[in-house]
């Protein structure tokens, strides 16, 4: 295997697939080869938004947006609580500790 020159689709630079980037790829079980350059690719990722959540590169991990919380009282015990939807008056809205039980 050696370096390959391609063309970005995106910018039409000419970037190099290295060597150990084909190994890694490979690795991985990728089958094609990347189709946009090193800064397309960054561009791409950053337009795609921070805020829908995924896997994160630079500090590991997956990242979760906050869920809108509302406020809601237990139709158990009276105590105050949120919820992750929207309280409708058709059904109980039940604490973590009311709940548990009822699942």
């Amino acid at each position: 295997m050696s370096d390959k020159t391609l063309s970005c689709k995106d910018c039409g630079a000419r970037f190099v697939f290295s060597e150990s980037e084909q190994s890694f790829f490979a690795e991985k079980g990728y089958t094609n080869e990347p189709t946009r350059c090193p800064d397309c690719r960054a561009a791409k990722k950053q337009a795609r938004g921070n805020d829908r959540g995924g896997y994160d590169r630079n500090g590991g991990g997956y990242q979760r947006t906050e869920r809108e919380m509302f406020p809601a009282v237990c139709a158990a015990c009276g105590k105050a609580t949120t919820v992750p939807f929207k309280p409708s008056n058709d059904r109980p809205i039940f604490c973590r500790d009311c709940f548990q039980p009822r699942r």
